[in-house]
């Protein structure tokens, strides 16, 4: 049987795209945060499917500085995933890049120091929070990728996607983070590729 132009192309198509690589065929999961002005609790919507979620004791804000207590508005890639292998077991399963999180890691927020919004190891010579807490929040983690390329000083640093407080009808407010409960967000992390994304907006 003789090939037309039209089955050449068609066939070419076919074949460079069962030879790409899983990841770059893949489209990036595209994750969905809202909540209303100045609300601390909100909705996040993944592959369809709607989680109850909490933001920042300040709300959803643009722009957004240290120490304001809100959440970032804007669409930013998540960068990797942290666990507590002692609270967790198992790494959590992700097409992101996933480390276990060691009792003397640090995160730095002091904008002046030159690591600003960079994981550090504690003690550190300035300010920089503990990523091994005695709450459950850091339990298992994504790093949001905001404001760290590169750091701007006084922007804001330590922006994650955690574990919530739970109180039962609604979940206590972070300091600018975005929170779920730990079994939703292990099936929304599960669900992340590479350059998975997370639009945050009032709404």
């Amino acid at each position: 049987m003789r090939m037309t132009r039209r089955d050449a192309i068609t066939s070419t198509g076919a074949a460079l795209a069962s030879a790409a690589s899983p990841a770059f065929a893949a489209r990036p999961t595209l994750i969905k945060v809202r909540a209303e002005a100045g609300a601390t609790n909100g909705v996040l919507t993944c592959k369809g499917r709607r989680y109850p979620c909490a933001v920042g004791r300040s709300g959803i804000l643009h722009p957004k500085f240290e120490g304001d207590g809100g959440t970032p508005a804007g669409v930013f890639v998540l960068r990797e995933i942290r666990y507590r292998p002692d609270r967790i077991g198992k790494a959590p399963a992700s097409g992101l890049p996933v480390y276990p999180t060691k009792p003397n890691d640090g995160w730095c927020d002091d904008p002046a120091d030159p690591h600003y919004n960079q994981l550090v190891p504690l003690p550190y010579q300035t300010d920089a929070e503990s990523m091994w807490l005695d709450a459950h929040a850091y339990d298992v983690l994504a790093v949001i990728g905001y404001n760290d390329a590169p750091p701007i000083p006084g922007k804001g640093s330590a922006v994650f996607f955690h574990v919530a407080h739970d109180l039962g009808d609604h979940f206590g407010p972070t300091a600018g983070c975005v929170a779920m409960r730990l079994e939703d967000l292990l099936t929304v992390l599960a669900a992340c590729t590479p350059g998975s994304r997370m639009d945050i907006r009032v709404g």
